[in-house]
């Protein structure tokens, strides 16, 4: 899955460094609204502002993270 959305995001964003170590550095408000918007659509999953957070979009594999609870809330 980390490749997938790692795939789907530099396609979309290629300016970014999504291996930073502080990747909500490096995005803007529009960085982080596509990056909703492409996991949401990707996945069929609700993201929103709620889930804007540092530790949610600290890394790639913190983005990972939030797609597979977001799957699993899905499957409950």
């Amino acid at each position: 899955m980390k490749t997938h959305i790692l795939s789907l995001l530099s396609e979309a964003l290629p300016t970014v460094d999504f291996e930073s170590d502080f990747l909500f550095r490096e995005l803007d408000s529009l960085g982080i609204a596509t990056i909703l918007m492409i996991l949401s659509d990707e996945y069929h999953i609700e993201l929103d502002a709620a889930d804007v957070t540092p530790k949610n979009f600290k890394t790639i594999d913190s983005i990972v993270s939030m797609v597979e609870s977001k799957l699993n809330e899905k499957k409950s």
